[in-house]
C-alpha cells in the first residue's frame, strides 16, 4: 500500500463507521482530531523538498548535476607573516604586518548512513549607505556536511582555488564550490583579509595583495597534503594539479597569479593612491620579481567578470604573459568591469592561452555570485544589498547551473583529462541551435567564444 493513500483509507473507515453505529457528537470530534493528526503526520509531509543554493532547476544543464561523491566541509586559518603593512605605510616607510586568512575548504568525504549531508553557513553584511551603519547576519543551508571524514579511497584530489570579489567572502559561491568537490575536487575558498564584508579597508590593498593570497594558499595547502602532515589535507589534495577560480577582483587575482603580469599604468595608479608606494610593482609583467613568481602548478583560470581591463590594469605584453587555459565568463553589459573595454578585451589580448568567453547576454556583473539570501528582500534595505547578488534579466539559479555546467566541463578537461569537449565545441550564438548539453528550448541568450592558443616560442 502507497504511504500516500493511508489517510484517504482512514477516512473512508471512520465514515463507515460513523455511519453503522452513530455515535455522538462527542466521539465525531474525537475522530476528526485523530484524522488531523494522521494527515499532518503523513511521510509527504515529512520528506517536503526545499531548494537549496546550487540545487538543479529543471532547465538545468546536463553537467551542472551534483557528482557522485558526497561531501564534507572545514575551516582552517592560515597566516602570511611579515607583508607590507599597505594600509599604513607612509612617507617611504613601509611597515610589517601579518595577513591572516580564513578559509572554507570542501572536499569528497565520507558520509556515514543516517547523517544529513547539510551544513549551516553564517554570513554577515553591513547595509550598503545605511546611516545607522546597520549590519545584517544571516544564515544559510548548503548540501556539505560539516568536519566530515575525507575519502581518500581514490587517491589525491585536483585542488582549486577560489578568490571572491571586493566586498566579498569565502562563501560567495557555494553552489558552485560543493558542486566541484561532488565531482572529486579539493575546494578552497579563501576570506582575503581587508576585503571582506566584516573587515573591508582602502582598496590599495586588495590590489596588492589578491594575487599574493592565492599563491600563500595553494603553497600553504600543497604543504598540508603533503605525507606527515597532521592536516585531515594528508594526501587529500594534489595541489601539483591546481586550478583557479575568480570573481570581480577575485578575477583581477587569479589572472595575475597565473601569469598575466600587470602594466606600469596600474602602479602609477597604485602609487597615487597609496602616498607613492611602489610595491605592486613587484607584479608587473617586466619586473623580475614577478616573473620569479610563476607557478607551473596551476593548470587552468576561469574568470567571473574580472576587474582590472577598464582602467588598463593589463596592457597587451601583459596579457601575453598568461599561457594557461582560460575560461572567461562575463555579462554583456557589466558595468562594473566592462564588456568590451574589459573581459572581452582580455579574452582577444590573452592570445598565448586556449581560452573561451561565456557571455550571458543583457546580465550586468553578477554572472558569479549565490543568489540574494532572504534576508535582502527585506522592506527598506537599500537597493544595493540585494544587487550585491541579483541580475535585472536573468535568474541568478540559472545563472548558477549553468556555470556549474560550463566550469565542471573546462576543469574536466584541463584538470582530470576528462572527454568534455563536445560540452565547449559549440556554436558560437546560443540562439542558432540547441547546445549540447542543454534541454531542447533552453539554450537561448548565451555566446560561447574560443580561440586556441597562438604558438609560444
Amino acid at each position: 500500500m502507497q504511504e500516500m493513500t493511508k489517510p484517504i483509507l482512514f477516512v473512508y473507515l471512520i465514515s463507515g463507521f460513523i455511519t453503522r453505529y452513530r455515535k455522538t457528537q462527542f466521539t465525531l470530534i474525537l475522530l476528526a482530531i485523530i484524522l488531523v493528526t494522521v494527515i499532518n503526520t503523513s511521510p509527504a509531509q515529512e520528506t517536503e523538498w526545499r531548494f537549496i543554493n546550487g540545487d538543479p532547476l529543471p532547465d538545468a544543464p546536463e553537467l551542472a548535476v551534483r557528482g557522485e561523491l558526497k561531501v564534507g566541509v572545514r575551516t582552517i586559518t592560515v597566516v602570511n607573516r611579515d607583508q607590507i603593512d599597505i594600509l599604513n605605510a607612509k612617507g617611504g616607510n613601509e611597515p610589517k604586518y601579518d595577513r591572516t586568512l580564513k578559509i572554507e575548504i570542501w572536499y569528497p568525504a565520507l558520509v556515514p548512513d543516517g547523517e544529513k549531508e547539510l551544513a549551516i553557513y553564517e554570513e554577515q553584511r553591513p547595509v550598503p549607505k545605511d546611516p545607522e551603519n546597520k549590519v545584517i547576519r544571516y544564515s544559510f543551508t548548503g548540501r556539505a556536511l560539516r568536519d566530515a571524514t575525507p575519502d581518500t579511497k581514490q587517491g589525491a584530489f585536483p585542488l582549486v582555488i577560489v578568490s571572491h570579489g571586493y566586498v566579498g567572502s569565502r562563501l560567495l559561491l557555494t553552489y558552485l564550490t560543493e558542486n566541484l568537490a561532488s565531482k572529486g575536487y579539493v575546494v578552497a575558498a579563501i576570506d582575503h583579509m581587508e576585503s571582506t564584508y566584516s573587515d573591508a579597508g582602502g582598496f590599495q590593498s586588495t590590489l596588492l595583495n589578491r594575487s599574493r593570497d592565492i599563491l600563500f594558499v595553494l603553497s600553504q595547502i600543497a604543504d598540508l597534503s603533503r605525507s606527515g602532515s597532521t592536516s585531515f589535507l594528508t594526501g587529500l589534495a594534489d595541489a601539483d594539479n591546481t586550478g583557479l577560480i575568480g570573481y570581480s577582483m577575485g578575477g583581477y587575482g587569479v589572472l595575475n597569479a597565473a601569469g598575466a603580469g600587470y602594466s606600469q599604468n596600474l602602479a602609477a595608479r597604485f602609487a597615487t593612491m597609496a602616498g607613492g608606494n611602489k610595491a605592486i610593482e613587484t607584479l608587473c609583467i617586466n619586473n623580475p620579481a614577478y616573473k620569479a613568481m610563476h607557478d607551473p602548478r596551476i593548470k587552468a583560470v576561469v574568470a567571473f567578470a574580472p576587474w582590472g581591463m577598464q582602467i588598463n590594469a593589463w596592457d597587451q605584453e601583459g596579457l601575453r604573459g598568461l599561457e594557461v587555459p582560460l575560461f572567461l565568463v562575463a555579462g554583456s553589459l557589466d558595468d562594473i568591469s566592462g564588456y568590451e573595454k574589459g573581459t572581452r578585451a582580455i579574452f582577444e589580448g590573452t592570445v598565448n592561452a586556449d581560452r573561451y568567453l561565456l557571455t550571458y547576454i543583457n546580465a550586468r556583473h553578477n554572472v558569479a555570485p549565490n543568489p540574494p539570501p532572504a534576508e535582502s528582500l527585506e522592506p527598506g534595505l537599500f537597493f544595493d544589498f540585494y544587487y550585491h547578488y541579483a541580475e535585472p534579466a536573468w535568474d541568478q539559479r540559472r545563472i548558477n547551473n549553468i556555470n556549474q555546467h560550463f566550469v565542471t566541463a573546462f576543469l574536466g578537461i584541463h584538470l582530470k583529462d576528462n572527454d568534455y569537449r563536445q560540452y565547449l565545441d559549440l556554436p558560437e550564438n546560443s540562439n542558432s541551435g540547441k547546445w549540447n548539453g542543454f534541454k531542447m528550448r533552453t539554450s537561448v541568450g548565451l555566446e560561447l567564444l574560443h580561440s586556441p592558443a597562438a604558438m609560444v616560442e
